[in-house]
């Protein structure tokens, strides 16, 4: 950017710092990144102000004088008003169209600044006036396998865009997500720093039978994955009779990476948060694991009690099941689901693989199920769907060919096809690449760790509702492919709301949501007629480091009067003769940012 000019002499560039942010350049492992660090407030000397036309300068324009004279006119116009306003200026600079940035030989800040701006803003020959505020490269990670981690970038359809949320927060020292699974391998480099003790809650066979498990014994507090492969012989009798003969998955050990990753180190992957822990809970051993066990995990994670397990030091507030079966909502889970959602906890299920519906327990009301996408934002063929599912994610897909998948979701895993052996990442030319609704789960549980960063106030509800509300609508459809519940080849179809959830997850605009305050109604459920009834909003949020700056209470319907002030935390209703009224509070935080709530009181028969 060339230097602002004062009667044609060079000035210097003007670099005021804006917002007490200053940039530096970081180089870490051979790639360039910037990074925002906190800078004392020391204020602004740029401005940009637009001019209003004027007669004058509409009859220069119909002689067409130069581009040269235009440009002089409008940057005295803008030299004339700074003095008349008294703002000392070091240089002007045209930007075309009115626009000219001032550049101020001292620097303003606070409410100076304020005043300024204010003052410019009513002056009839300013259209608009504001700081000229600095910008930033987004934030980067450097993690050399980054670049094969598509979903994180926002370069497709279908990716929640990771790297636009960065920019305003990469995670919380104080979130924990829980990952019920099979255990990780805590050796991982990747998985260093970031990862808490956890638990096992896989079962034995028998008192002396310990197959599935794999491990020995029973629970215990060592959540590490022993590896889950089953070998022919183990799927032709015994415990894991009609087993999938399979090599070891390491799953847990995947999806934690994708939420959790070490991350700007220099190796491997880089995780959706880069901030924060990550529990694994093991529930899930050769064969899979029983809701008994699952039940127990998701129990103990969110730091309720649990007879034969100690109290769970570092409980979690999301907790992230990649796993699943067919058939109904057990009840178990109807039961466990309704005391988590009560504590404030959030439970993120895959919504399966079968391309049918959606599995248990994805399909309990309280959970949160996501189905997976193609890279284009086509439902992928392999994932379940239907009106259980809350919000859909990339799932991973191979457009070419299974033996190159382009679109896999890159993951920390292990070498070993039994027992573990080295550390390394899932690639494009695996045999199992690292796709199916377990990788969607995750991706959503990320984003919930990245809300809750921000705002830690939101219920389970609340955090579902700006979930789904931030979410990015379905492409247009994809021409000669059905519209889901009908499928295409492979199990393809385009996406609706009533099949694949509220949209596509949105990182970026899941955390703006998250940023709003929290407009909350406590009301009596009704009241006999002539009553005046309290409504009670103070229980109303705010995210991090915000308050609740404003209330505003307002008749919505019904012969609705308030009575005495509203707007305070609280307002008092006056009932009708009969009906119902609907009263609506909207709360501001100091920031401008909004949100409201409604609630519909009627009138008690016979009272």
């Amino acid at each position: 950017m060339g230097a602002y000019f004062e009667q044609g002499v060079p000035q210097g560039s003007g670099r005021g710092q804006v917002m007490g942010i200053r940039s530096v350049a970081l180089a870490t492992a051979g790639m360039l990144c910037f990074a925002q660090v906190l800078a004392a407030p020391v204020g602004t000397t740029r401005l940009i102000i637009k001019l209003r036309p004027t007669a004058s300068a509409e009859t220069q324009a119909a002689k067409q004088i130069t581009a040269r004279s235009a440009i002089q006119s409008g940057t005295d116009r803008a030299r004339r008003l700074a003095t008349h306003s008294g703002l000392p200026l070091r240089g002007t600079r045209d930007l075309g169209n009115g626009m000219v940035g001032l550049a101020l030989q001292a620097p303003l800040a606070g409410d100076t600044l304020d005043e300024t701006l204010a003052a410019l803003r009513a002056d009839p020959d300013i259209e608009f006036a504001e700081v000229d505020q600095r910008r930033y490269a987004r934030a980067l990670p450097s993690d050399p396998l980054y670049t094969t981690q598509w979903y994180q970038q926002g370069v497709e359809t279908a990716a929640p865009n990771f790297e636009a949320a960065w920019d305003t927060t990469t995670g919380a020292a104080d979130t924990v997500i829980a990952v019920l699974d099979s255990g990780i391998r805590f050796e991982h480099p990747d998985l260093t720093g970031r990862v808490l003790p956890g638990y096992d809650f896989v079962s034995e066979e028998s008192g002396t039978s310990f197959v599935a498990a794999n491990d020995g014994d029973d629970w215990d507090a060592d959540a590490s994955d022993p590896g889950d492969w089953v070998t022919s012989s183990e799927s032709a009798s015994g415990p894991l009779a009609g087993c999938d003969v399979v090599p070891s998955s390491w799953h847990g050990t995947r999806v934690a990476s994708m939420i959790g990753a070490a991350t700007n180190n220099g190796a491997g992957n880089a995780g959706s948060t880069w901030t924060g822990n990550v529990l694994p809970v093991r529930v899930l051993g050769k064969c899979g694991g029983y809701d008994s066990d699952i039940v127990a995990g998701m129990r103990w994670a969110a730091g309720l009690p649990l007879a034969g397990a100690p109290v769970n030091p570092t409980p979690a507030r999301i907790l992230n099941l990649s796993l699943g079966g067919p058939g109904t909502c057990a009840a178990a889970y109807v039961n466990v689901l309704a005391e988590l959602t009560a504590a404030g906890v959030l439970v993120v299920v895959s919504a399966g693989n079968l391309a049918g519906p959606v599995e248990t327990p994805a399909n309990c009301s309280g959970a949160l199920a996501v189905a997976g996408l193609r890279h284009v934002g086509t439902k992928v063929g392999f994932s379940s769907f239907g009106p259980e599912v809350g919000i859909s994610a990339p799932g991973g897909n191979c457009p070419s060919t299974p033996l190159l998948c382009e679109y896999f979701l890159a993951a920390a895993t292990n070498a070993g096809p039994t027992v573990a052996t080295a550390s390394t990442y899932t690639a494009a030319t695996d045999a199992i690449p690292s796709i199916g609704t377990s990788f969607s789960a995750p991706i959503i549980s990320a984003i919930a760790g990245l809300m809750r960063a921000v705002n830690d106030e939101l219920t389970t509800t609340e955090l579902i509702t700006r979930i789904k509300g931030s979410a990015r609508p379905f492409p247009a459809p994809e021409p000669g492919l059905p519209t889901c519940p009908a499928l295409g080849p492979g199990g393809q179809c385009n996406c609706t709301t009533s099949t694949c959830g509220a949209g596509i997850a949105d990182a970026p605009e899941a955390i703006a949501e998250a940023l709003r305050p929290i407009a909350r109604i406590v009301a009596p459920a009704g009241a006999a007629a002539g009553q005046n009834v309290m409504l009670n909003g103070s229980t109303s949020g705010a995210a991090r480091n915000r308050t609740v700056a404003s209330y505003a209470w307002t008749g919505v319907s019904g012969n609705t009067a308030l009575v005495g002030a509203t707007n305070g935390p609280t307002v008092m209703v006056a009932m009708p003769a009969s009906g119902q009224v609907t009263v609506r509070l909207a709360v501001t935080d100091e920031l401008g940012r909004a949100d409201a709530s409604e609630v519909t009181l009627g009138v008690v028969a016979g009272g």
